[in-house]
C-alpha cells in the first residue's frame, strides 16, 4: 500500500462514518482483510481508517499461577487470556499490516478515558508509533465535526488521560484478581464446589450500600399512625380535603376528630394563592439521562447506555458518556434546531425556538472538559429506529428544545375549611403559562388539580370524614436508577462503568429483582469483606482512589505512586485473608450451596404443589431433565425432558397459556427461545395443529 495516514477508530460503525466524512466524495473504499473491515478515504493523501473491537489489550499477571496474592502484571492482547476473544488476533495482525506503510498515525477513538486507552494500546503495541501519533477530538459523528476534528488534530496523544486509564484498569485488576481469588478459593475449600465469587474496588462498596439498606429494612419496626380526610361537595362536585395535621399518633385523638366533624357544615376560613415560576430542566448528562429513561420507560442504566451508544454511532446524538450539563454556543443551536425541524413531529416547536431573538439554554452545574451535555445533532434517522431507540431519541430531542424554553408559570391554591374548629386543607394547582413544558410535554407529570372558584366565608357541605389506619414504612430498596444516583453522589465508579457494576451484581447472584434484594450470598460476601478486608473496600478509600485517578488525568499525580500505594494497602489484607481462609470459607459455604441450588430451581411443582421443579442429571445416562424435589420425600414422580444442548435458565415466569413454569434455552449461534415445561400446554397443541394444517 502507498504511503498513507492510519486512523484507529473504536468501532466499525464509527470507522465508516469517519472515512465517509474525510473522503472527497463521501464514498470511501470498503475492504476486508481476513474478515477485518477497514476503509480507504481519498484526500490529499490516502487515509486508512481501521476499527478496533473495543479493548484489544488487557491486563494479566506476569507469570501464570492461580493463587493469590498477585502483584506482577503486564498488558497483553486479549486473545491470550480470554477464551472467546480469538478474533482479536486477526484484528491486531491486520492493524499491524496496515501500519507498515503509514506515515501519520491518529487515535480517533471516543474522546474519554477508555477511548484514549484503546487507541494508545493499539498504536503502542500493534503499530509501535504511540509517541508520534496524533489525536482526533470530537463529540458527534457528523460529517462537519469529523472533518473539522481532522483538520485540527491534536499534536500528541492525550497521555495524561491514557495514564489515568492505565491506572484505573491496573488498580481494578489488582483489587479484582486478588480479592475474588481469595473469596473463591476459601469457598471452594469449604464447600467442595467451584463458584466464581467476585468483588472489586467499586463492586464491594456498591454491594455494601445495598446490604446496609437491606439491614435497615430487616430491623425496621413499623409504628402505627392515623390520617384523616374529608370529602366535601362544592358546586355539585366532590373534592378531597386533608386534615391540617398530616399524621396523628393517637387513635383516640383521631376518632374524636372524626366524631366532632361528622355531619357538620364547613366554612372557608381563608384562601391562599401563590404564583411561582418553574425553570426549564437542565441538559442531559449520562446519569440524568439514565435516571429519566428509567422513570419514564423502565430502562435500566445499562440498557439506556447501550441504546444511546447506538444513537451516537448513527450520528443522531452527541457522545453520551459525559458528565457535563453544559451546552456551549459552539455546537450551533440554530443549526441543530434547523435539522430537527425537518422531522414533522418537531417542526412547529423547533420553528418557535428559531423565531426567538436569542437562544440561551438553561445549564446545570456539572462540567466535563472532554464533552458537552448530550444533545441531538440535528440529523434525522437514516434507518428505521426500533421502539426503544425512537423513545430515547425523542426524549433527547425534546429535552434539548425544553432547555431553551421560558420558565413555566404555575399557581397553587390552598383553601382552609373550618369544620367545627378543625381545619381541613383543600389543595389545587394549575398551569398559567406552559413555557418550557410545551416542548417536554409528553414527559412531564401532570400535577394539576383544578379547584372551583370559592370565596372566604362560603359554606361547604361535608359529605364524609374518615380516619385511615396506617403504619410507618421502612426505607425503600434501591432500584437500578436510585443506586446509580447513590454511586454518583458518593463519587464511586465512573459515568461509563457504574451501569456495568450494577449488572455484575446481578450476574454474580448477589442481588435479585428490580427492587434490589440482596441474596444470602451477597450478604455473606459483604460480611466477610467487612470483617477481613474493610481497609481496602471502604467507600472512603474507593472515593479517594477515584480522586487520585482524576489527579493523574490533571498531571497532579503519578500513576506509579497510585499503584505502589494500592499494593501496599492490599498486601497485609490479603495475608490476613490467607491465614483465615478456612474461617472465610465456612462463612461462605452455605450461601454458595444455596446459590447453586437456586440456579437449578425452575419453579413450583404443578403436581404435588409442595415441591420444587429442579434441573437434575441422570446418574445412568448423564442426561439432564426436570424433576420434583419431593421425589425422595413423598414419591412425587413429576419429570420432564430437557434439551441436551445449550444453557438453560429459569425465567421466573409462568406460561401465559397454562400457568406452568417456563425456561429459556441459550444455544451458541442461535436466538434464545422460551419453553413451557407442560407437555400438553394449549399453546403447544395450537402450534401442532397449525403445523399440520400447513403440511
Amino acid at each position: 500500500m502507498e504511503k498513507h495516514t492510519l486512523i484507529v477508530a473504536e468501532k466499525p460503525t464509527a470507522a465508516e462514518r469517519i472515512a465517509k466524512a474525510l473522503d472527497r466524495k463521501n464514498n470511501p473504499e470498503k475492504h476486508r482483510e481476513r474478515g477485518v473491515p477497514y476503509f480507504v478515504a481519498d484526500r490529499e493523501r490516502k487515509i486508512v481508517v481501521v476499527p478496533a473491537l473495543g479493548h484489544l489489550y488487557t491486563v494479566t499477571q506476569e507469570r501464570g499461577k492461580s493463587g493469590y496474592p498477585v502483584f506482577d502484571f503486564k498488558w497483553v492482547p486479549r486473545h491470550l487470556v480470554e477464551k472467546d476473544a480469538h478474533r482479536v488476533k486477526l484484528w491486531i495482525d491486520t492493524i499491524t499490516k496496515l501500519a507498515a506503510d503509514a506515515e501519520v498515525f491518529v487515535n480517533a477513538c471516543d474522546y474519554d478515558i477508555e477511548g484514549s486507552l484503546i487507541g494508545y494500546n493499539i498504536l503502542n503495541y500493534a503499530c509501535g508509533k504511540a509517541e508520534i501519533a496524533r489525536r482526533m477530538k470530537y463529540s458527534t459523528l457528523t460529517n462537519d465535526e469529523l472533518e473539522q476534528a481532522f483538520e485540527q488534530l491534536l499534536k500528541t496523544l492525550d497521555f495524561s488521560i491514557v495514564e489515568a486509564g492505565k491506572a484505573r484498569h491496573e488498580v481494578d485488576w489488582l483489587y479484582g484478581i486478588n480479592l475474588s481469588r481469595a473469596l473463591t478459593s476459601a469457598a471452594k475449600q469449604a464447600s467442595g464446589r467451584y463458584t466464581t465469587l467476585s468483588t472489586g474496588r467499586v463492586q464491594g462498596p456498591t454491594l455494601r450500600f445495598l446490604v446496609l439498606r437491606e439491614n435497615k429494612i430487616a430491623c425496621f419496626v413499623p409504628t402505627p399512625y392515623w390520617t384523616i380526610k374529608a370529602q366535601v361537595k362544592i358546586q355539585g362536585k366532590l373534592y378531597e380535603a386533608k386534615y391540617e395535621k398530616e399524621t396523628i399518633d393517637n387513635k383516640t385523638e383521631a376518632d374524636t376528630i372524626v366524631e366532632e366533624c361528622k355531619g357538620k357544615i364547613g366554612e372557608v376560613a381563608g384562601i391562599e394563592k401563590k404564583t411561582f415560576k418553574q425553570n426549564p430542566p437542565v441538559p442531559f448528562d449520562l446519569g440524568t439521562l439514565q435516571n429519566e429513561a428509567y422513570r419514564l420507560f423502565g430502562y435500566n442504566p445499562r440498557r439506556t447506555a447501550d441504546i444511546a451508544e447506538r444513537l451516537y454511532l448513527d450520528a443522531l446524538i452527541s457522545y453520551p458518556r459525559t458528565s457535563s450539563q453544559k451546552l456551549p454556543p459552539t455546537i450551533n443551536y440554530k443549526s441543530i434546531l434547523t435539522g430537527v425541524k425537518r422531522e414533522a413531529t418537531y417542526q412547529k416547536l423547533a420553528s418557535e425556538l428559531l423565531g426567538l431573538e436569542k437562544l440561551r439554554p438553561r445549564e446545570g452545574k456539572k462540567e466535563d472538559p472532554a464533552h458537552p451535555a448530550v444533545y441531538p445533532t440535528g440529523n434525522v434517522p437514516e434507518r428505521k429506529l426500533d421502539a426503544s431507540e425512537h423513545r430515547l431519541w425523542d426524549l433527547i430531542v425534546r429535552r434539548f428544545m425544553a432547555v431553551f424554553g421560558e420558565p413555566a408559570t404555575k399557581q397553587s391554591v390552598k383553601a382552609n375549611i373550618n369544620v367545627d374548629g378543625h381545619h381541613f386543607l383543600l389543595l389545587g394547582r394549575r398551569i398559567l403559562k406552559e413555557g418550557w413544558i410545551r416542548f417536554y410535554k409528553p414527559y412531564v407529570r401532570s400535577d394539576e388539580v383544578q379547584l372551583p372558584e370559592i370565596k372566604e366565608g362560603e359554606k361547604i357541605e361535608v359529605i364524609n370524614v374518615a380516619c385511615e389506619d396506617k403504619f410507618t414504612k421502612p426505607p425503600p430498596r434501591y432500584n437500578p436508577s436510585s443506586l446509580l444516583r447513590k454511586m454518583e453522589k458518593e463519587g464511586i465508579g465512573t459515568k461509563a462503568t457504574r451501569a456495568d457494576i450494577i449488572q455484575t451484581l446481578y450476574n454474580r447472584k448477589y442481588i435479585t429483582d428490580e427492587s434490589m434484594k440482596v441474596t444470602e450470598l451477597g450478604q455473606d460476601v459483604t460480611t466477610v469483606l467487612q470483617k477481613h478486608a474493610a481497609a481496602v473496600v471502604s467507600i472512603a478509600l474507593t472515593r479517594e482512589l477515584e480522586e487520585k485517578m482524576q489527579q493523574i488525568q490533571n498531571n497532579k499525580e503519578k500513576r506509579e505512586n497510585v499503584l505502589c500505594k494500592t499494593i501496599n494497602r492490599l498486601k497485609p489484607v490479603l495475608e490476613q485473608m490467607k491465614t483465615k481462609e478456612e474461617i472465610i470459607g465456612q462463612a461462605l459455604s452455605e450461601a454458595v450451596r444455596q446459590s447453586s441450588l437456586q440456579e437449578r430451581i425452575i419453579g413450583d411443582c404443578p403436581t404435588c404443589r409442595t415441591g420444587k421443579l429442579m434441573i437434575l442429571r441422570s446418574r445412568k445416562s448423564g442426561k439432564r431433565f426436570v424433576g420434583c424435589s419431593n421425589y425422595f420425600k413423598n414419591g412425587c414422580k413429576t419429570s420432564f425432558p430437557l434439551p441436551q444442548q445449550g444453557t438453560i435458565k429459569p425465567t421466573g415466569r409462568a406460561c401465559k397459556s397454562c400457568g406452568w413454569p417456563t425456561i429459556i434455552v441459550y444455544r451458541r449461534g442461535r436466538r434464545p427461545w422460551s419453553l413451557c415445561l407442560n407437555p400438553v400446554c394449549p399453546k403447544k397443541e395450537w402450534r401442532k395443529r397449525v403445523e399440520v394444517q400447513n403440511l
